[in-house]
């Protein structure tokens, strides 16, 4: 065979070579797909802030559990206020009748909020499955219920986060529409509430008189509460 026969030979079998290795190679977005499935990661959860519904309702949630206010749990259940409760176990590990009430005769909620209150963000993958299925598991072992939602504290997350959310058993990552809660002397002003609005509310001192003013708020803009945990549910 002559040089150029020769040449022309080696050219023709490179080009069907490496059609055949391009058709045989899998998609970029695909393989990386498969190799993010292989390694066991799981579908990060959604964020929600405010909930998409024409319903007239909005969420009260109440954070940490420090605080075991009588007052507070009255209202809650003379009300009947379906509250979500982002506590952390070390609040109810010395008093878990004051929740143990709250759960048995009322429409409330216990949810995730990490073992220890960390910034989460600031946590590699297993230091935050740790805190939020730590945090799972104590709230399960105590009060019988899983908790399907979970709120970082300070509301700082990453996208680790939300795939250890997933991991843990949550549904949503839960931060807020307003923060109502009364750090100072001064109450925060509470705006014009709208459906859906998520309000975020602490077990501190304030509690009784911050929940009674949401609630008003509520009533006054023809809104209720309604059960966080059943509306993200419908997502």
């Amino acid at each position: 065979m002559s040089r150029s026969k020769l040449c022309c030979a080696l050219r023709d079998a490179l080009v069907v070579l490496v059609s055949v290795t391009l058709i045989g190679a899998p998609a970029g977005p695909a393989h990386a797909s498969a190799s993010r499935s292989s390694a066991g990661w799981p579908e990060p959860v959604p964020v929600v802030s405010r909930v998409q519904t024409t319903d007239p309702v909005v969420f009260v949630t109440i954070d940490d559990g420090w605080n075991h206010d009588p007052a507070a749990a009255k209202l809650l259940l003379d009300r009947r206020v379906p509250a979500s409760l982002f506590l952390l176990p070390g609040a109810y590990s010395y008093d878990d009748a004051y929740f143990r009430n709250l759960l048995n005769h009322g429409p409330v909620r216990v949810e995730n909020h990490s073992v220890n209150h960390p910034d989460l963000s600031a946590l590699d993958a297993a230091g935050q499955r740790a805190e939020i299925c730590g945090a799972r598991d104590q709230h399960l072992a105590k009060f019988g219920d899983s908790p399907r939602l979970l709120r970082p504290p300070y509301g700082t997350y990453s996208e680790t986060t939300r795939t250890a959310a997933r991991a843990c058993g949550a549904e949503a990552l839960v931060t807020w529409t307003y923060d109502l809660t009364t750090w100072g002397s001064d109450p925060v002003p509470v705006p014009r509430l709208k459906t859906g609005d998520i309000i975020l509310l602490h077990f501190n001192g304030t509690v009784t008189d911050d929940l009674r003013r949401v609630l008003d708020a509520a009533a006054a803009a023809g809104l209720k509460p309604a059960p966080l945990r059943e509306y993200i549910d419908r997502w």
